[in-house]
């Protein structure tokens, strides 16, 4: 069976796609992959997602288009910007913002190989700047209707230079004010998931809120205190059976650098009932900014 890992993209470089010409191939992904590319109208690189028409599923398409015209109505510092959307005859495609840096994943990986167990995890300052920014970014897509519903290390890009934090892939992005045609998938990614989406509910905004505080929890310790499972519905399945016990510490008890009300930030953040979290993001992200002016300022 073809995926997106055997899919040969050698026959697409150095061709013109929309108004850009494809360079080199950049990334690969669940269900796509993604190109620098040169457009040739305003003469910069760009980035260029493509879905091989031969891969797709009976939702994957729609969820495909369904990324691009997400994002593409989002005007945001920390929210990846989206230039055109288009069709060939073996692919579907749209060109983005190109980002100079790499993901939260490698930088966790680069700290967790830290020899020092203190320095396995991301200056706590520069982590709460981070989150601070998604926050923002995440209270103006709400303000628009669409919630992300699959934030992650992997879709959150540091930019070089800036070291500012940008917000990727919509693909699973719920636009509030259209109807949601497929209850019966489960979208997104079970550490970071809540609750609600397991059994597929969408509590608008709070959704997001669960996967931040789960990343912000992730982000200060070297490892989430979590049990070891063998699959991911294991981690679906002990999520919904235990509740508001999923992590098995608080966060100043891995790292004591810590103050308990760190524990109490998160605390809220993660909660099982979603009507129990901040009732949304510039709420959540008040309580980090008076811990950043009390704690490390």
């Amino acid at each position: 069976m073809a995926t997106i890992e055997s899919y040969d993209s050698d026959p697409i470089i150095g061709k013109p796609l929309g108004t850009s010409t494809i360079l080199s191939e950049l990334a690969r992904g669940g269900m796509a992959i993604v190109f620098i590319a040169y457009q040739r109208t305003l003469k910069r690189r760009i980035a260029v997602k493509i879905l091989p028409k031969t891969l797709m599923g009976p939702n994957v398409a729609r969820l495909f288009q369904q990324e691009a015209e997400a994002a593409a109505i989002l005007s945001h510092p920390n929210i990846v910007q989206i230039y055109e959307v288009g069709e060939t005859e073996a692919f579907f495609f749209f060109t983005m913002q190109l980002i100079q840096g790499v993901t939260l994943t490698k930088l966790f990986n680069m700290a967790q190989k830290h020899p020092l167990p203190s320095k396995r995890f991301l200056p706590f300052k520069q982590t709460i700047q981070i989150v601070i920014q998604l926050l923002d970014a995440l209270h103006y897509a709400h303000q628009q209707d669409i919630i992300h519903r699959d934030i992650k290390p992997d879709n959150i890009l540091i930019e070089k230079h800036s070291r500012r934090p940008i917000i990727t892939d919509f693909g699973v992005a719920k636009v509030l004010r259209e109807e949601d045609e497929d209850h019966s998938m489960i979208r997104g990614t079970p550490v970071y998931m809540a609750p609600e989406q397991i059994i597929g509910e969408t509590k608008g905004g709070r959704t997001d809120i669960y996967a931040v505080g789960a990343l912000l929890f992730q982000m200060i310790v070297p490892a989430l205190p979590l049990p070891k499972f063998d699959s991911p519905d294991e981690i679906l399945k002990y999520k919904l059976l235990n509740k508001d016990g999923f992590f098995l510490k608080n966060p100043s008890e891995i790292n004591p650098m810590l103050k308990p009300e760190m524990d109490k930030i998160i605390s809220k953040a993660v909660t099982y009932d979603p009507e129990k979290r901040y009732k949304n993001c510039q709420e959540f992200k008040s309580k980090l900014e008076w811990y950043l002016q009390k704690y490390l300022s």
